[in-house]
C-alpha cells in the first residue's frame, strides 16, 4: 500500500476530523461517517458532497464501505494492543520490554536488561514481568519505591516513610504482607457469607419444593371439592326427579284405575240401553214389564263426588334447591373450618426437609458419658474417666454437645428417648457454662425439654414449665429457626407439638445438647440416640 494510502488521513472523516465511525460512501466515491453526512444533509436544502461539492438532486442511499470499515476496526484493535504493550524505557525506537525492575522502576528490552543479569550491584534487584504504570509503584512524597507494607495503616510505604512516619507501626515486607493477606482472605468473612447464601439457596429450593407439593395437594383437593359439589348437585337432581316421577306414576295409576271403572260402567250402561231398546219393540205388555231392567242399573257409582285433579309439581325445583343449599352449606362449612397448621403430620414433613446430620463432640462430653463409635449415641456409666483439663468439657452436668454449629437458616434433628426414665434434649449457645453446677434454662442459653422420674416432662424455661403430654414420646424432633428465634420440640411419631420457645434472641452460635442423665443403677442405662430423619430430602 502507498504511503498516502496508509496515512492517518485515510482513516479520518473530513467532517468530524476523527477516525471513521460507520464509514459510508457517496455516489462520487468519497467516504464519511454515516452520522456526520446524514446530519449534514439534514441541515441543508441540497444534498452535496462536502469534499468535491457534487450536488445530488435526489438524496442518495448511503451504503456501508465494508472494506474501509474492516480496516478501521483492525486499526483500532492494533492501537489497543500497542496501548497495552509495555515498551523498553531506554530504547529510542519502540521495543517491547522483557522485564521490569521493581527497584529502578524501569522496563528493559533484552539488550538493556543485560546489566541487571551481569552487574553484581544490579543482580539483587527484583525483576518481574513487564509492568505498565511503574509510577504507581513510586512513593509520590519521597520518590522512592514502595517496598514495605504498614499493617497499622494498611497501606504500602517506602523506606523513608517507614523511617520518618511509621516508626512504631507494624511494618512488613510486601511479600510477607501479601502472604498474610492471601491467608486471611481464604478464611475471610466472605467465605462465611458465601456459605450463608448457599444455605439460603437450599432453604429457598426446599421451600419451593414444599410450595409445589402444597399447590399440587390444594389443586387435588379443589378438584375433589368440585367433584363432590357436582356429585351433590347430580344426586339432588336425581332424587328430585325420582320423587316427581314417583308422584307422576301414582297419579297415572289413580287415573288409569278411575278410567277403568268408568269404562266398565259405560259398558254396563250401554248393554242395559241395548236391552231396553230391544224390549221396547215388544208388543206384549206383560213380557215388557216382566223383563224390563231397572233404570239406572243397580251398583253404579255416584261419580259426582269423585274428583281428579292435575298433578301438582310446582315448588319441586325450589324444594330441590333448598335441599341442595342445605347440603352444600354443610359441605362448605366443613371445608371452611380452620385446619391445624397444615395438618400436624404435613407440618412435620415440611420441617424434616431441614434435617441435618448431627454427631456428638467427644471433647465436650462429661467424663462419665460413653459415646458410640459413630458419635450418634450417648449413655451414662458409673466409671469416671480421666481427661486433661479442657474448657470445652462439662465437669458436673452429664451433658454433651454436638459438633455441628448453626447461626442462620433452619435446622431439624431427631433423638430417640425410648426406654429412658430421665433425659434432656435441646440446643445451647456455644458460650454455655460448662464448669460447675448448671441450671438448665433459656435464661442461661439453653433451650431444652426434659423428663424426670419416668413421667414428669418439663420445658426448661425460667422457672421450668410442666408439660402435659397425651403419650410418652419415643423420639423427639428438634426444630430451630435461627432467623425467627424459634426452638420447637415435636413427638416425631405422632407429629404433635410438645413445646415451643419463641423470641429466643440468639446471641451466639447454637449446638445440639443431649444429656442421658444418671443411669440410676441401671434403671436409666438406655442410650440417647441421634436417629436418621425419615422423609427428609436426603433420606
Amino acid at each position: 500500500m502507498s504511503a498516502a494510502g496508509s496515512s492517518e488521513e485515510q482513516f479520518m472523516c473530513s467532517i468530524c476530523l476523527d477516525v471513521f465511525s460507520e464509514p459510508v460512501s457517496t455516489p462520487c466515491g468519497h467516504n464519511f461517517c454515516k452520522p456526520c453526512i446524514s446530519q449534514a444533509w439534514d441541515r441543508s436544502c441540497l444534498c452535496f458532497c462536502p469534499l468535491c461539492k457534487e450536488v445530488f438532486h435526489v438524496k442518495p442511499e448511503l451504503k456501508t464501505n465494508t472494506l474501509l470499515s474492516a480496516m478501521v476496526s483492525q486499526r483500532k484493535r492494533d492501537a489497543h494492543v500497542r496501548a497495552k504493550r509495555v515498551l523498553c524505557t531506554f530504547c529510542t525506537e519502540p521495543r517491547p520490554a522483557l522485564k521490569s525492575c521493581l527497584v529502578c522502576l524501569s522496563s528493559f528490552c533484552q539488550t538493556h536488561l543485560e546489566p541487571h543479569l551481569s552487574v553484581p550491584g544490579l543482580r539483587t534487584h527484583p525483576l518481574s514481568l513487564p509492568l505498565a504504570n511503574m509510577e504507581d509503584r513510586m512513593c509520590p512524597k519521597h520518590r522512592r519505591p514502595l517496598e514495605l507494607f504498614c499493617g497499622t495503616e494498611q497501606r504500602c510505604v517506602c523506606s523513608m516513610c517507614a523511617l520518618l512516619e511509621h516508626k512504631s507501626h507494624d511494618l512488613l515486607s510486601l511479600e510477607e504482607a501479601c502472604e498474610r493477606k492471601k491467608a486471611s482472605l481464604q478464611h475471610s468473612q466472605s467465605q462465611h457469607m458465601v456459605e450463608q447464601r448457599r444455605l439460603k439457596v437450599q432453604e429457598i429450593q426446599h421451600c419451593l419444593e414444599l410450595s409445589k407439593s402444597e399447590a399440587h395437594r390444594e389443586t387435588a383437593e379443589l378438584a375433589k371439592v368440585s367433584s363432590d359439589i357436582v356429585e351433590s348437585v347430580q344426586k339432588c337432581v336425581d332424587h328430585s326427579s325420582r320423587v316427581i316421577e314417583e308422584a307422576q306414576r301414582k297419579h297415572m295409576q289413580q287415573a288409569e284405575r278411575l278410567i277403568s271403572e268408568l269404562q266398565q260402567e259405560i259398558s254396563e250402561l250401554e248393554k242395559n240401553s241395548a236391552e231396553v231398546q230391544e224390549l221396547s219393540r215388544s208388543t206384549d205388555p206383560l213380557h215388557f214389564l216382566q223383563h224390563c231392567p231397572a233404570l239406572p242399573p243397580a251398583g253404579l257409582k255416584d261419580w259426582s263426588s269423585v274428583s281428579f285433579e292435575p298433578g301438582v309439581y310446582e315448588g319441586s325445583a325450589s324444594r330441590a334447591l333448598s335441599q341442595l343449599e342445605h347440603t352444600l352449606s354443610d359441605k362448605f362449612s366443613t371445608l371452611s373450618k380452620p385446619k391445624p397448621p397444615s395438618n400436624a403430620a404435613a407440618e412435620l414433613r415440611r420441617l424434616r426437609h431441614f434435617a441435618v446430620d448431627i454427631t456428638l463432640d467427644p471433647a465436650t462430653a462429661h467424663p462419665e458419658l460413653v459415646l458410640s463409635k459413630d458419635l450418634k449415641q450417648v449413655t451414662h456409666s458409673d466409671v469416671k474417666k480421666w481427661f486433661p483439663h479442657s474448657s470445652h468439657r462439662f465437669d458436673r452436668c452429664a451433658n454433651v454437645l454436638g459438633k455441628q454449629t448453626f447461626s442462620s437458616g433452619r435446622v431439624y434433628f431427631e433423638v430417640q428417648v425410648k426406654g429412658k426414665t430421665e433425659w434432656d434434649v435441646g440446643v445451647a449457645q456455644e458460650s454455655i457454662k460448662r464448669k460447675g453446677q448448671i441450671t438448665a434454662s433459656s435464661k442461661h442459653g439453653q433451650w431444652s425439654i426434659c423428663l424426670r422420674n419416668s413421667n414428669m416432662y418439663s420445658a426448661c424455661t425460667n422457672p421450668w414449665t410442666p408439660l402435659s403430654l397425651q403419650s410418652a414420646p419415643q423420639r423427639v424432633g428438634v426444630f430451630v429457626d435461627c432467623g425467627a428465634g424459634l426452638v420447637s420440640f415435636y413427638d416425631a411419631d405422632s407429629a404433635e407439638l410438645i413445646y415451643s420457645f419463641p423470641d429466643c434472641g440468639f446471641r451466639d452460635k447454637l449446638l445440639p445438647l443431649l444429656s442421658p442423665c444418671n443411669n440410676n443403677k441401671g434403671q436409666n442405662s438406655v442410650p440417647l440416640v441421634i436417629t436418621d430423619v425419615q422423609g427428609n430430602k436426603g433420606s
